[in-house]
């Protein structure tokens, strides 16, 4: 897939090349900037117009994977609306955070603590969660809406929403299945694949979207759902045959395998998550995983549970309002969600 593409980037660029075991985690003096942006606008103007004139199922592909495609116009209001739960209190505005810093964030029984891990080929970012409550850990979408190929960068939807801390999240906008539950409304349900959902009670637990409906979901106390992956960790474990799993069988999105940049989620303890982004395709710096090396790194982490998320240049970590890892694009590549705690 070409590194420009609005897709979520799940397939190998190149021959893929091991990468090293985990190393250990040491803090971040100071957050690494990303580069230079890449102008997504103009790739999408630029392609759609090549495919609009190449004939009919040029266009039709142009409208399926890049024209947008709105379902819900203001995310904002509509979760003010039809949310089930409770969300958390907003801060006062002169309310100071208990610590803010390069590396660390603490307001009351929530924190977050960012670090860095390089070896010889290999570096990735990590932050250890703590939630003073499940509804802390939030989504938020690109441009407020819902719907397909509708895209910002990870850092602008984060300040959009008052993020210290974000990832990007499943790129839910790539696709038309799936369960997409966020913030306790439900947006999607169409059951597809394997999903991760984030209960508000605080615990996390991997389930097959095929086998339940969202409505049971938001039922049980779900506050969040994700639907990517695979599952790489369960029950402290690594999962057997994550090295052959497809996710989309779209043109390009064949094989989520080789020497990746990744993002994935893993679930230490209730209301305990760690989030690694790791950095990949850049020869000298690092070259990416395999996802059996990123459930290796989850388990080093202390993950029982450990679930992929989309990767390749859609993996971003921002915080304190900068992006601190190196997209593999050169610079943030547009994506249509993220996960994300609010200062």
């Amino acid at each position: 897939m070409d590194p420009a593409s609005p897709a979520p980037d799940t397939a190998p660029h190149g021959a893929p090349t091991p990468a090293s075991a985990p190393g250990r985690a040491t803090p971040s003096p100071e957050p690494r900037r990303a580069r230079r942006s890449v102008t997504r606008r103009a790739f999408v103007t630029g392609g759609l117009a090549v495919l609009l004139t190449a004939g009919g199922s040029a266009a039709w592909a142009a409208n399926r994977f890049l024209v947008p495609h709105v379902e819900v116009s203001d995310v904002a209001a509509y979760e003010a609306e039809h949310s089930t739960a409770s969300a958390p209190a907003t801060a006062t505005p002169d309310a100071e955070p208990e610590t803010l810093t390069a590396t660390r964030f603490s307001d009351g029984s929530t924190s977050i603590d960012v670090s860095t891990v390089t070896t010889d080929t290999l570096t990735y970012y990590v932050a250890d969660v703590v939630l003073g409550d499940a509804t802390d850990l939030r989504s938020a979408f690109a441009n407020n809406q819902f719907g397909e190929n509708i895209t910002q960068t990870t850092s602008e939807i984060a300040a959009a929403n008052g993020a210290v801390f974000a990832v990007n999240g499943d790129y839910y906008g790539f696709r038309s299945t799936g369960i997409e539950i966020r913030n306790g409304v439900v947006y999607r349900d169409e059951g597809a694949r394997q999903g991760l959902a984030f209960y508000t009670d605080g615990h996390v637990e991997v389930y097959d979207e095929t086998q339940t409906t969202a409505a049971e979901l938001l039922a049980s106390g779900v506050w969040n759902t994700l639907s990517f992956g695979p599952a790489i960790v369960e029950g402290g474990q690594v999962v057997d045959g994550i090295d052959s799993v497809e996710i989309d069988t779209n043109i390009g999105n064949h094989s989520i395998q080789g020497d990746q940049p990744r993002t994935a989620v893993g679930v230490i303890d209730d209301n305990h998550l760690v989030f690694v982004v790791v950095d990949g395709r850049q020869e000298g710096y690092s070259e990416g995983v395999t996802l059996p090396e990123l459930a290796d790194i989850m388990l080093s982490l202390g993950a029982t549970t450990a679930y992929n998320l989309d990767g390749g240049g859609s993996s971003t970590m921002y915080f304190n309002g900068q992006v601190i890892n190196s997209p593999s694009n050169g610079g943030e590549r547009g994506t249509s969600d993220i996960l994300y705690v609010a200062a």
